[in-house]
Parts: C-alpha cells; structure tokens; sequence
C-alpha cells in the first residue's frame, strides 16, 4: 500500500459497517488479494455492498479449512465474496477499490509478509461481462502505470467458493486492536476513507 501504518481509529463506526436492505437485483463477484480480513473490511464499507463473505475459491480440495488452505498445497486462494447492488455501485468500482485499496496487484503469490499462492492476486468472474470488465481494467491500470510494476492479477471464472469458518468472518471489527490488522489492514481503511470518501456508506 501507499500509505504507513497509523494508529487505530478513533472512530469506532469505521470498524462496523451499517446494514442497508439488500436489492434483489443483487449480484456476486469474488476477489482474491492476500489475507481475506483486510479486503473483506475494505468492501464491507462501501455504497451498493449487501454482504461480504471470507472464504476459498480455486483449489482442489471439496472442504477447504483455514489449516489446508494456509498450506499452500490444495490450490485455494483467501478470497472474499461480495455481493452488491449493481444500480448502486457498478463492478468498475469494485474494480478499482480492488486494485488501488485493498492490495497491490503487483506481488505476485504473496502480499506483505503473507507468502504462498495462498495469497494470490485474482479475479474470479461469474458472468462473461466481469471477464471483459476484469481484463479491460488490468490493461487500463497498466496503460496508466498506476504502478511501477506489472500487473499480475489472475482473471478466472468462479468455479465454486466455499465460505471461511465463522471466527474470520468480520475480523476487522471484532479485533480492531489486533497486531496484524493494525499494521496491515486499519491503514488500508484509512487510505479508503482519506481518498474514496463518497464510496463509503454514511
């Protein structure tokens, strides 16, 4: 990220994103960006967002644990599921929260000091036309050298996504003073809320 480690929010209400009423013309994509706590947290707090979900897509075992999963040997990726009012907030936008807050697309199987394909950088579309959406902005973020680095982010269709046990789910808010998510994760809501401000929920 582009932004140092601060101290934990003063303001509690950034840790517990509001509940809106969900649209029923919802829809789901999945994204993988090293440790799902930080990219959940990130979601959760914008416009358009229903729910935000933890949990493993990509790999080859049927019942992918936490343990399995952390061994880098069964092909799953931490990823979180969102799912969004697209008349609220488009997949764009998802996009570039992805890209520019919640990791670097740079680093590839790892993301700061958390190493494996565990880790990686993906997409995973679940409609031709977040394929397209997906791969346009990747050449548009290379285009505009946003970083210094390539780009390296997986784009894959959603096979299946198994949800994270439940103590993963809404890390962020139930340990805000947690070591790792003070130096890893609160700075990436504080880069969200300092430049993204009219994509947060009030």
């Amino acid at each position: 990220m582009k932004v140092r480690v601060g101290a934990v929010f003063g303001a509690l209400l950034l840790l517990a994103p509001t509940t809106q009423v969900w649209a029923a013309q919802s829809e789901v994509a999945v994204f993988s960006g090293g440790c799902f706590w930080g990219v959940e947290a990130v979601f959760e707090r914008l416009k358009g967002v229903g729910e935000v979900l933890s949990g493993y897509t990509g790999g080859t075992l049927s019942s992918p644990s936490y343990e399995a999963v952390s061994s880098g040997s069964t092909g799953h990726a931490e990823s979180v599921k969102v799912v969004y009012d697209p008349a609220v907030v488009s997949y764009e936008t998802l996009l570039k929260v992805f890209f520019l807050v919640a990791h670097d697309p740079t680093q590839l199987n790892y993301q700061g000091p958390d190493h494996g394909t565990q880790y990686r950088s993906a997409l995973w579309y679940t409609t031709p036309a977040q394929k397209t959406t997906a791969e346009g902005s990747i050449r548009q973020l290379e285009k505009d050298k946003i970083y210094p680095g390539k780009v390296v982010t997986e784009v894959k269709p959603l096979v299946k996504f198994w949800p994270a046990e439940d103590y993963h789910q809404d890390f962020i808010a139930n340990n805000p003073t947690q070591g790792y998510i003070v130096r890893f994760d609160l700075p990436k809501l504080r880069y969200l809320h300092k430049n993204f401000p009219s994509l947060e929920k009030s």
